[in-house]
């Protein structure tokens, strides 16, 4: 009985695991596209003039190398970013301004309504 207990156990926290990495590997991957635009925009400059100098070194594949590894140093590092959050046990619903996340907004101001002075305190 035990035994059946503590491998439930494990199954639960391997799940709990898995399921906190995928949110941040959405997450980060999310932000990287949404907020790091001008990072994105930098690094195709960069690989534009990367493909061109190697184009007289190797003219085949040039591009094709410059692309692989933009694309792979870019999915690495979300992947690792997430690996290392999950990792220390962070988990997305712990960060206060990912509430976009999972639903919850946040309310900046209440309404008032402009006949509320004069009618909420009348009690009937």
């Amino acid at each position: 009985m035990v035994a059946a207990d503590s491998s439930n156990l494990g199954k639960t926290y391997s799940l709990l695991m898995i399921k906190s990495f995928l949110i941040w590997t959405f997450t980060l991957a999310v932000c990287l596209l949404v907020v790091g635009f001008p990072l994105v925009v930098l690094m195709a400059t960069v690989g534009c003039l990367l493909s061109i100098v190697l184009q007289s070194v190797m003219p085949v594949s040039a591009v094709l190398l410059v692309a692989g590894g933009l694309i792979l140093f870019n999915v690495m590092a979300v992947v690792l970013a997430a690996g290392v959050l999950t990792a220390k046990g962070v988990h997305p619903k712990q960060i206060k301004w990912l509430s976009w996340l999972h639903g919850e907004a946040e309310q900046l101001q209440t309404t008032v309504y402009a006949a509320c002075p004069l009618t909420c305190d009348i009690k009937m």
